[in-house]
């Protein structure tokens, strides 16, 4: 049975620097909780399509992008207390700038994972901002067993997401930080 997971984030950064944020392989440890210990083990980068040009020049940011086919082979700890490390290889299957990708998993601890990273601008009244959006669609593999499994893995993700939602403003602030002391 496939179980859905959303979550939804503000952040007060463009559209341009958030999404090139997400685009990056590298960044993805950087918004997993420390006790899982991930790392990435392998990337096999295919370029995106072209990065539209921003008038703005502070808009315009240079980083990796994973494009379509990309693959990221990610190790991590799922459970604090559970010493073996859990190999998950996932690939990007469609990209759109500064709108949404999406990966789904190759290999891994999941019987379907797919992972759909959106962003849109949105104005509030702190400003012009991006919405971040996280849509999983998830199984997990055993049956009725894999169903009680399932329990402890969406406690996982909130918890995960939970640690992302308030790491993402802290690190697009550096990030920003050094974007507009370069411009």
């Amino acid at each position: 049975m496939v179980q859905r997971f959303e979550s939804h984030q503000w952040v007060p950064f463009p559209i341009e620097l958030v999404f090139a944020f997400f685009a990056n392989p590298s960044n993805l440890p950087h918004l997993i909780p420390p006790a899982q210990k991930a790392r990435i083990e392998d990337l096999r980068i295919q370029p995106p399509p072209a990065r539209p040009v921003q008038a703005d020049p502070t808009r315009r940011f240079r980083s990796v992008a994973a494009g379509v086919s990309s693959e990221i082979l990610v190790s991590f700890r799922p459970l604090r207390w559970m010493p073996p490390r859990v190999s998950w290889l996932a690939r990007i299957v469609e990209f759109e700038w500064n709108s949404h990708f999406v990966d789904e998993q190759v290999r891994g601890p999941f019987k379907v994972f797919r992972h759909r990273h959106g962003v849109r601008t949105e104005t509030r009244e702190a400003g012009e901002g991006t919405a971040v959006s996280d849509e999983v669609e998830y199984e997990m593999p055993g049956g009725g067993l894999g169903r009680l499994a399932g329990g402890i893995v969406r406690a996982q993700m909130e918890k995960g997401f939970a640690f992302r939602r308030q790491r993402l403003p802290e690190i697009l602030a550096a990030a920003w930080g050094q974007a507009t002391r370069r411009s």
